[in-house]
């Protein structure tokens, strides 16, 4: 089973340097429309002619991507529907939902940097709970548990691949277990938006479980890397 793992494109509050948090009413910005196009187009490289799964975390910004992924002019067969009923064969994962930032919500991002838990964040994650949200230690339990589950789910309906649509630091949390990483080298992975990562799931009992075969892929920066000097091997 192939699992491929898409940041949402770049955000209004990405933009502001807001934490948006669960705030459903963040959406794309014009530029991350056009990353978000550009990344679709990655993904015939990685899934071939394979039939993919589509999920979705629940907030605004990732349907917005997982539904522009699956336009009719783009690369997804989502289980082959109609081009006007596209959206309805996503489904929505609740576990690939936006980290809990409780009272961080909404706050930007240069302020937060002087708070003392931004730096139990960074250095030790593991031990870093949001006020009035999750830990982060729970958010690498439910990212697991959207793997496990979106790997259930594609492989019931006959799909070959899985296509995530999540946030930072969930996509990083999965990585980081595909790679045997703890919870606290978790922040050495970057994803940037509208990023593309493929893992390979293995059969039963392989050895190892999962393999990362491409990690924060931008179509941009496969373009930048073909232009130089043997870059295209």
């Amino acid at each position: 089973m192939e699992i491929i793992l898409v940041r949402h494109g770049e955000s209004t509050a990405n933009a502001g340097g807001v934490l948006a948090g669960r705030d459903d009413s963040v959406e794309l910005t014009v530029t991350g429309r056009t990353q978000v196009r550009e990344a679709r187009d990655l993904i015939p490289e990685l899934t071939g002619d394979s039939p993919a799964a589509v999920f979705s975390s629940p907030i605004r910004r990732c349907l917005m991507t997982a539904d522009e992924l699956m336009r009719p002019d783009g690369s997804v067969d989502a289980s082959r529907a109609d081009p006007q009923s596209a959206p309805a064969a996503r489904t929505v994962l609740e576990e690939l939902s936006e980290v809990h930032y409780g009272e961080w919500t909404g706050r930007r991002i240069r302020d937060l940097l002087k708070e003392p838990l931004w730096e139990t964040v960074r250095s030790t994650p593991s031990r870093a709970r949001f006020p009035g949200g999750e830990s982060l230690a729970e958010v690498a339990v439910r990212s697991r548990a959207a793997l496990e589950s979106a790997c259930e789910q594609a492989h019931e309906r006959g799909a070959k691949a899985a296509i995530l649509v999540s946030h930072g630091d969930v996509i990083k949390m999965m990585l980081a277990h595909a790679l045997g990483m703890e919870v606290d080298s978790f922040q050495r992975i970057a994803v940037a938006p509208a990023s593309v990562s493929r893992l390979v799931v293995g059969k039963t009992g392989s050895v190892p479980p999962m393999t990362v075969t491409m990690l924060g892929a931008t179509a941009r920066g496969r373009r930048a890397q073909a232009r130089r000097p043997g870059g295209g091997r």
